[in-house]
């Protein structure tokens, strides 16, 4: 893709002021190279989504549930986040699997409900530290794809953008080396070649305590069409720098 997207999941952290100023900041500044949104928490969506019309940035939302509606008290179905203007809504991040058990048939059937209900869901997978020293990546990786597969037709899995998030990079600190996240891109890459009729319009971000300084070379990499920005998305200037990094690596592309 020539156009990178950033994305920034701001998790459960917030309140209104603290949303406004860092809105005041952000909108208006974002390169015009480069696709921007920003997921976030449900209560906030009303006051987000007003801040953000008309500007460069789009509106997500970090999950949402596979039922169109009825008694599932505490979810939010595809329709009202729609409503709401949302664009982008996050499906499968590791918090989620981890801390709510989401297995990989529900995240696919959420992302096939963002589709039809006209979102473009995030898909997120990636690999534990244990099954990752255990030579295990692969094949864990590509069950969590196969499962999307399984639930979409190939021309609607290529209406969704991938977000490789190794869980042992998440908020540690500890960030996966360039070659680690180009060789998952890679095998990405080839697994939608088998899957869908365009595999160089999918993309494919990497996300994984992604900061300034890292951003540039993570998003030079041939198969990395931009990131899904955790702690750093909470400081305007830090996610404007990683979307500079992120229209400097369009360009050099």
């Amino acid at each position: 893709m020539e156009r990178k997207l950033v994305v920034g999941n701001w998790k459960m952290n917030g309140d209104r002021a603290r949303n406004s100023a860092l809105l005041d900041q952000l909108v208006g500044a974002v390169p015009a190279a480069v696709d921007c949104a920003v997921c976030v928490p449900f209560p906030y969506l009303p006051q987000v989504g007003e801040s953000l019309v008309g500007s460069d940035v789009a509106l997500g939302a970090q999950d949402v549930s596979e039922f169109p509606e009825g008694a599932y008290t505490g979810d939010v179905s595809v329709a009202m986040l729609a409503d709401w203007g949302v664009r982008f809504v996050i499906v499968g991040h590791s918090e989620r699997r981890a801390l709510h058990g989401e297995s990989d048939s529900t995240v696919a059937r959420k992302a096939a409900a963002a589709l039809d209900g006209g979102l473009v869901p995030i898909a997120c997978f990636g690999e534990t530290l244990v099954e990752r020293e255990s030579g295990v990546t692969e094949q864990v990786l590509l069950r969590q794809l196969d499962a999307l597969a399984a639930n979409l037709s190939p021309e609607a899995l290529q209406g969704i953008v991938l977000a490789y998030e190794p869980v042992w990079a998440i908020g540690t600190g500890r960030a996966a080396t360039e070659e680690q996240v180009q060789t998952v891109l890679a095998l990405v890459r080839r697994w939608l070649a088998d899957h869908v009729p365009a595999p160089e319009r999918v993309r494919i971000l990497y996300g994984g305590s992604v900061k300034p300084e890292t951003a540039g070379g993570l998003f030079s990499l041939p198969d990395a069409d931009g990131g899904l920005i955790g702690g750093a998305s909470l400081d305007a200037q830090s996610f404007l720098e990683i979307c500079q990094a992120a229209g400097s690596a369009a360009q050099g592309n």
